[in-house]
């Protein structure tokens, strides 16, 4: 948990157990790592289409759906054409 607050007020990639990545800036976090994001996104990966970015506002992630939490290059990422990304989404976690 500690090393969440060097987040704080940063943007950062969350990518989640059902295969989401959220995309947002770092507003707090609690002891169990529940997040919570401002003016966040959710980028949506496709094959055959360009990253799609779902808006998502004040956004709260519960801790135990975190898989990874990596700071942005806001530089870097602002010089990313998402339209001619394609990828596959991420698949889910599965258990057992």
């Amino acid at each position: 948990m500690s090393t969440l607050q060097g987040y704080v007020d940063r943007r950062v990639l969350l990518v989640l157990q059902d295969g989401r990545a959220i995309v947002g800036v770092l507003a707090g976090f609690d002891q169990k790592s529940n997040i919570v994001l401002a003016d966040s996104k959710e980028r949506v990966y496709s094959a055959d289409e360009g990253v799609e970015e779902i808006p998502l506002g004040l956004y709260l992630v519960k801790g135990e759906m975190i898989c990874l939490v990596g700071e942005i290059d806001e530089e870097i990422d602002k010089s990313v054409d998402l339209a001619s990304i394609r990828a596959d989404p991420i698949p889910p976690i599965r258990y057992g």
